[in-house]
């Protein structure tokens, strides 16, 4: 894990400061080395140029120089740069060598480096990893840049005509001075609606999201190199052979995603899911410990006396983080300032692997992903629920049975439902805009109010004979878990030095899952991912899998009417002010939430969010 800043150029005279600058704005994220090679590149035109490649290095894999970045294979010439993890490099380094490949080195970089050079873009159908690259093939100066087919792995672009820019982080871009640090009214309407920047937008109208699954040689458009499955029938007794292809994945997945030359940690909360995870990797042996953060001080409720229990039952050496209240209220600030892209979402990361990284750990395992392929959240009963709902009352006013419902949501004491209700049933009757309305944080008539634009819609076009289940299954993947769980995981975890793996986003899991119909992962109403469950019943104790879905949760409503109330107030006024926003509007949300109206916390703290996100951009050098 690492991070990558690449700058394509006409001018060489440019190439080299602007390229220093940004490769020094991602030190936290690669502080064990760094390089920076400029090589002659093709540009967008196909004019003669060149780019120059900056690299920082976490190292986790062959810790000698010789897993140095940017890498030259001597033998053809050819250039790259990555980030992120190759899981299966071992297997694709024996089958590249019996091709007559010779290594230096025992990195996945160098395994990757051979790969492109040998078969091209085609290598990218053989990955199972996380990852974003650049390479740069010598013969004829093609620049090659990829990212992994969930998104696990940032990359960002601003482009200028022949001058192209490519990095791990925004931040990063920003620091070449090259790029106008105009807002984009399209990354503001994502945050105000969903509490997270949408995909392909950023904060910043001139630096966009690299998609996801796409590889593109500068120059041609950006194509898709992987897609969900086709879904199978799974018909009669084959469907009981599920839960027996699932715990084979993710057992693999795990023992994979352990592979590394530095010490491993486990976020272990108190849910199924990282239990999974610390379950396998205590069978697929090794020395690895887990790690789970308290707060207990304040507030009894989280996860620590159950993790304990947990891991004791595993036989798993395990590890209390204590954090005390007012630790975590004086960190909160911290996390804020830090965002690379401003969302609601994160801290709980932040902390957490903060705390695993202050105890030496260098890699650290997560369960995210096992929510969105298996059904662990309220979306794939409500959604459909909601779908079958507007087919039966499609002839009646579909205003009037909106504002009858919003009533008896207000008269339940429920206003954020009851405030997104109206999009929900007056809106298309389509499952995927019914999903994404019930991610919003606020409706269209506030964000109208606020004088936002609405989100343009990002919903994917080819879902291939998904059945409901599946089509929530994979928008969730796509959209949720990318555009907010997987960012902010990212760069939180980064800030710190510390690669989070997901096993459950394993490539061949994902596709294994994703081919199944939801009738065969689709949960009994007794308890949610039925399927992970009845997968993975021999592996975890009784009392593990009959509990309900937990979470590590901070009394952040609390502490922006409380403690934190004065940074709250002032990052409220750049919002109004430096946002686009209508600063009234602005100031009127909050003024209603701090005073415990019945505004929810979620919009008022995206709010805060951006505003303290904007001053830092104006405090920071262009």
């Amino acid at each position: 894990m690492c991070g990558i800043a690449v700058f394509l150029t006409p001018d060489r005279r440019e190439a080299e400061p602007a390229l220093r600058l940004m490769v020094d704005a991602m030190v936290h994220r690669g502080p064990d080395d760094g390089g920076v090679e400029i090589r002659s590149a093709r540009l967008a035109s196909g004019a003669d140029g060149v780019v120059g490649l900056g690299f920082r290095r976490l190292a986790i894999l062959d810790l000698t120089p010789a897993g140095h970045q940017p890498m030259v294979d001597p033998a053809t010439g050819n250039c790259i740069v990555f980030n992120g993890e190759i899981y299966n490099h071992r297997r694709l380094r024996a089958e590249l060598e019996t091709a007559g490949c010779r290594f230096r080195s025992t990195s996945d970089t160098e395994v990757l480096l051979q790969a492109l050079g040998r078969w091209g873009e085609k290598a990218l159908d053989r990955l199972e990893g996380m990852y974003s690259f650049a390479f740069v093939r010598e013969e004829d100066g093609g620049v090659l840049v990829g990212r992994d087919p969930l998104g696990i792995k940032p990359l960002y672009v601003a482009r200028f005509g022949d001058r192209v820019l490519f990095a791990s982080e925004i931040r990063t871009i920003l620091a070449s001075g090259l790029v106008p640090r105009d807002l984009s009214t399209q990354g503001i309407a994502g945050l105000i609606a969903f509490g997270s920047v949408q995909a392909p937008h950023t904060i910043f109208d001139r630096i966009h999201e690299f998609p996801a699954g796409h590889l593109e040689w500068v120059g041609r458009p950006a194509r898709r190199f992987w897609d969900f499955p086709e879904i199978r029938e799974w018909p009669g007794t084959s469907a009981a052979e599920a839960p027996g292809v699932v715990r084979d994945r993710i057992r693999e997945a795990v023992r994979s995603h352990l592979v590394a030359d530095v010490p491993v940690g486990v976020l272990l909360s108190a849910g199924i899911d990282s239990t999974i995870v610390a379950a396998c990797a205590a069978e697929a042996g090794g020395s690895v410990s887990a790690f789970t953060v308290s707060i207990g001080d304040r507030y009894p409720e989280d996860e620590a006396e159950t993790a304990t229990a947990t891991a004791r039952a595993l036989g798993i050496d395990h590890h209390i983080v204590p954090i005390r209240s007012a630790e975590a209220l004086d960190l909160w600030p911290q996390w804020i300032r830090s965002l690379d892209s401003p969302s609601i979402d994160g801290f709980n990361t932040w902390l957490v692997t903060r705390a695993l990284a202050d105890r030496g750990m260098k890699v650290g395992l997560s369960g995210l992903g096992a929510d969105e392929l298996f059904g662990g959240y309220p979306v794939f009963e409500t959604v459909p629920t909601l779908l079958r709902w507007q087919g039966s009352l499609q002839l009646l006013p579909r205003r009037l049975v909106a504002r009858s419902a919003e009533m008896v949501l207000r008269m339940a004491g429920r206003p954020g439902p009851a405030e997104k209700l109206p999009d929900l049933l007056t809106g298309g009757r389509d499952l995927g805009e019914i999903l994404m309305g019930m991610r919003r944080i606020s409706s269209n008539a506030k964000m109208g109010r606020l004088g936002a634009d609405r989100p343009a819609s990002v919903m994917p076009a080819h879902l291939p004979g998904a059945d409901d289940f599946s089509a929530v299954s994979r928008i969730e993947l796509t959209h949720y878990m990318k555009n907010t769980l997987l960012r902010d995981s990212d760069a939180n975890s980064m800030k710190h030095a510390l690669e989070l793996r997901v096993p459950f986003l394993d490539l061949p899991l994902v596709n294994a899952v994703s081919e199944m119909p939801g009738r065969v992962r689709r949960s009994d109403g007794r308890s949610t991912k039925r399927l992970l469950r009845e997968a993975m019943a021999a592996e975890l104790p009784g009392e593990v899998l009959s509990r309900p879905k937990t979470g590590f949760t901070l009394p952040i409503a609390e502490w922006m009417r409380g403690d934190m109330r004065d940074l709250c107030t002032g990052a409220i006024e750049v919002c109004a002010s430096r946002s686009g926003l209508r600063g009234v509007e602005v100031r009127r949300v909050w003024d209603r939430y701090a005073s415990g109206g019945s505004e929810a916390w979620a919009l008022p703290f995206a709010m805060v969010v951006l505003g303290e996100y904007l001053r830092r951009v104006d405090e920071s050098p262009s």
